[in-house]
């Protein structure tokens, strides 16, 4: 059975640095992509990076210049380094991993929470 665990959420100051790891574990999928969402209290689930099998990134416009999305394929895990973090980024941040079936798996989430 396949699993994401995200891990490396926290508690940080404004212009503050995190980052988020997800680890894939639990049987072999044909992945067409790994993203990371967020979803702050009130407000729907977005999308904030995605990368896909080829290597592509793409970015929210609210995170492009301070977050980037990388991978270890041998460890089968995906990275989201935060930099220049701010208030609004607070929210619980979710892993997914899309097969090339279209199937999504998501993680169970880690909060991030940017506050003076």
């Amino acid at each position: 059975q396949v699993r994401l665990v995200e891990s490396g959420g926290g508690l940080v100051q404004p212009g503050g640095s995190l980052r988020l790891s997800c680890a894939v574990s639990g049987g072999t999928v044909s992945r067409k992509s790994m993203a990371w969402y967020r979803q702050a209290p009130g407000k729907e689930r977005e999308e904030v990076a995605v990368i896909t099998s080829g290597g592509s990134t793409n970015y929210a416009d609210s995170v492009k210049g301070r977050f980037t999305i990388s991978r270890d394929t041998a460890k089968i895990t995906v990275y989201l380094q935060m930099n220049s973090l701010k208030p609004e980024d607070t929210a619980v941040y979710y892993c997914q991993m899309r097969t090339i079936f279209g199937r999504d798996y998501w993680g169970q989430g880690t909060q991030v929470t940017v506050s003076s």
